[in-house]
């Protein structure tokens, strides 16, 4: 991660094809395609920030994406 941090600082774009729902978490921003793989797939499903995305309810990845974005803390 801090080489990707790295790239993006010195200010190149990034993309990258990610199925670590860590390192979706972290992105900037996201594009879901879907709705499923194969021939069932290759259209965005949902696009935005980690927490849009993890809200959508177009996207199967949301579920697993919002359970790994950061939890807001409670007093």
């Amino acid at each position: 991660m801090a080489q990707l941090h790295g790239l993006v600082d010195s200010g190149n774009t990034v993309v990258v094809v990610e199925h670590e729902m860590a390192v979706v978490a972290a992105a900037d921003w996201v594009i879901d395609l879907g709705p499923s793989g194969g021939d069932a797939g290759g259209r965005i499903v949902a696009a935005g920030t980690a927490a849009d995305v993890a809200s959508s309810t177009a996207s199967r990845t949301a579920p697993y994406l919002a359970a790994a974005l950061p939890q807001p803390v409670t007093s």
